[in-house]
């Protein structure tokens, strides 16, 4: 970003029409301190046209009232998702002061969009007469789900509910934005130098590889090793580390995220977000958040979620009882110290692995370059769906590392534009998510979907990647298809704009096709020989793939049951997180020395915001029916059978949120889901 400071709607760059190739941001030309000015014109500007839409003297139709809606607000809506995506990817102290700033008045103003009574009422009217207004199935939907978002958002309480509402769930905005920077700090400002050969030992090359280049990011002297709290380079530690210590250091770090006392310490703040979320479902007149979130979701009621993720739970700490037996007697083999504990289960399940399957992890991952991975999935998108991806290296983007693609179909016309972000750096949060800075719709036209996926993957000379770094970068890549195929005429209910319990089927049914041996065989090669995987090692990672599953399982499956626990409090429950998570673990028997992938004081998708709070779940969720749906294309004898692909394109991947999740699962699949297929992939069959 330029250091120009006016902001002048004259003169402030996001306030002007963005001319770019493919109307994309104009990165470059704009300051931090723009936002705010653009804020303070976007933001009347949009209840200005929804007050032209709510005070409309002709009678409320679907078009002066719903389409006129789905289209307001298109200046504040570029700016927000611009803002947005940049205090994600690549945020800056200006731009985490004005984060702070905005979250409250960004709440408020949802706030004045829903509890717009004069607009409500012109919805509600339509509503009520819904059956006698000869709607088209897509505009049923949109009034449906455009109704359903004014209800729970507090349109229907009264008066002096209504401005308490608008006061917590201001408080709200402020609580999670704060919790989501005070986690980035602390992953930020952790970093465990390797200042020895000893505290290098164990790890292959690909690893101290990595471990430079963060210390050449943290611009440390030349010949500086350090590990962060990347995933991408913490996982591999862990998994190779012959420094016991230190790797007790990195889980112990990675464990206490925002649970370190001081300034960044967000356990005080996840029991006032609990506290008003309690409120929030309360003023709906439900009896706890778990009940108010989950009547919009597939699930229904937290009894299902319950159901799901115990037919998970119980098998997965049986068969890890069995695993734990063999990596004690490993360890004691190896005259590692037992019982084992938390930060030695990597570790020595790599060991396991490599000899019961002859595989290790150092062997597996020159097949899997970045570069190379990322030319098998948009070749599997390409042989699926028919898209062709052509990389532009002109186009200015938000950091050097993004890189941007125009996707292509097969009348070679443009159909989105694809960005991806692939690189951990102290900047940007950590995880890996999909978002948008431009929605598909109909709107003038049509708009063009610009899609971005942002990984955290240790970046190197040749970045090389893990098995489960490929499958998220395909799990990335599946959100991502969701939002460039949508075809849909409504922005509401546009790719991704789902229910929370049905956005990962398309991101994770992706996944499988990672895997695939035809797609190994061309795009799995040594990068340095160029030399295709070979066929045994091909062999020997199918044998392995339900290895150590119960242990993944438990870590997934614990954060999911303490998320519905925690939810499930009725309004008034004081929160004490150190007792409650203790309470839970003995509750539940999560295992010690398995431990859970997330513990409350950094655990975003709960508290960074709404999107997933009681709805951690989802992702096995999802896996019921990813792993139901893509058994159609064995049974069609072929993972890129043209005639399944295309019933997958038509009822899922372009249809958005057009219809119920259920039916259009029906409509693939000619039936309800089944849970057996998940179970059998997770290894957890029982008979």
């Amino acid at each position: 970003m330029n250091r120009s400071t006016k902001t002048g709607s004259d003169t402030n760059p996001l306030l002007q029409p963005w001319n770019t190739r493919f109307g994309i941001p104009p990165f470059g030309t704009f300051a931090a301190q723009h936002f705010v000015a653009a804020f303070d014109q976007a933001l009347p500007a949009h209840l200005a046209e929804l007050d032209a839409i709510a005070n409309n003297a002709s009678p409320a139709s679907f078009e002066n009232t719903l389409t006129a809606f789905d289209a307001s607000g298109r200046l504040l809506n570029r700016v927000s998702l611009l803002f947005h995506n940049l205090t994600s990817s690549e945020t800056s102290p200006e731009l985490r002061s004005i984060q702070l700033e905005m979250a409250p008045r960004l709440a408020a103003h949802e706030n004045a969009i829903y509890m717009n009574a004069a607009l409500f009422q012109r919805i509600d009217d339509l509503h009520k007469n819904r059956a006698s207004l000869q709607l088209l199935p897509d505009e049923m939907r949109l009034l449906e789900r455009v109704h359903l978002d004014f209800v729970r958002a507090g349109a229907q309480l009264q008066d002096s509910q209504r401005a308490r509402y608008g006061a917590l769930m201001s408080e709200l905005a402020s609580l999670c934005t704060q919790f989501a920077q005070n986690v980035l700090a602390d992953e930020s400002a952790f970093v465990l130098p390797l200042e020895t050969e000893s505290d290098l030992a164990g790890l292959p090359d690909f690893v101290r590889a990595a471990a430079a280049n963060a210390a050449t990011q943290r611009d440390l002297p030349a010949g500086s090793h350090v590990i962060t709290l990347s995933p991408s380079l913490a996982d591999p530690f862990l998994a190779f580390s012959t420094r016991r210590d230190l790797r007790e250091r990195i889980w112990r770090a990675r464990q206490c995220r925002g649970a370190n006392p001081g300034a960044h310490d967000n356990r005080p703040l996840i029991a006032q977000i609990v506290s008003l979320r309690q409120e929030q479902a309360a003023l709906h007149g439900f009896p706890n958040y778990a009940e108010y979130e989950l009547m919009d979701r597939m699930a229904g009621e937290p009894k299902a979620v319950f159901k799901l993720l115990q037919q998970a739970w119980e098998p997965a700490k049986a068969f890890a009882e069995i695993d734990r037996q063999a990596l004690t007697e490993l360890a004691t083999q190896r005259g590692e110290p037992t019982p084992i504990a938390a930060w030695d289960w990597r570790y020595l399940a790599q060991k396991l692995r490599a000899t019961r399957f002859d595989l290790d992890e150092s062997v597996l991952k020159p097949y899997f370059s970045l570069n190379n991975m990322i030319g098998a999935m948009f070749d599997c998108a390409q042989r699926l769906f028919g898209l062709r991806f052509v990389e532009q290296t002109d186009v200015p983007l938000h950091h050097p590392d993004a890189r941007l693609w125009e996707v292509r179909d097969q009348q070679d016309a443009l159909v989105g534009v694809f960005i991806g972000d692939n690189f951990a750096r102290p900047t940007k949060r950590s995880g890996a998510w999909m978002s948008v800075f431009r929605s598909q719709s109909g709107h003038q036209g049509g708009t063009l979907p610009i899609v971005i996926n942002n990984n955290n993957f240790a970046k190197a000379d040749v970045t090389l990647l893990s098995v489960d770094d490929v499958r998220t970068l395909f799990h990335e890549f599946g959100h991502g298809l969701h939002g460039l195929l949508s075809q849909v005429r409504f922005e509401r209910l546009a790719g991704t704009r789902v229910l929370r319990d049905f956005v990962e089927l398309p991101s994770q049914l992706f996944e499988n096709w990672a895997m695939e041996p035809q797609v190994l065989q061309q795009h799995a090669r040594h990068y340095q020989t160029g030399e295709p995987i070979p066929a045994d090692l091909m062999d020997k990672l199918k044998r392995s793939r339900k290895f150590d599953q119960a242990w993944v399982t438990v870590q997934y499956t614990g954060p999911a049951l303490m998320d519905m626990a925690l939810h499930s409090l009725p309004l008034g429950t004081p929160i004490d997180l150190g007792a409650f998570e203790a309470e839970q673990r003995e509750r539940w028997g999560i295992p010690a020395d398995i431990g859970e992938r997330h513990s409350l004081a950094h655990f975003q998708h709960l508290f960074a915001g709404a999107s997933y709070a009681a709805g951690y779940y989802v992702y096995m969720w999802a896996e019921v029916l990813e792993a139901d749906g893509f058994a159609a294309f064995a049974e069609a004898g072929d993972p890129f059978d043209a005639a399944t692909a295309q019933r997958l394109l038509k009822t899922i991947y372009s249809a958005g949120n057009s219809q119920d999740p259920a039916q259009a699962y029906r409509a693939f699949r000619g039936r309800d889901p089944k849970i057996e297929p998940m179970l059998q992939k997770r290894g957890l069959l029982t008979h």
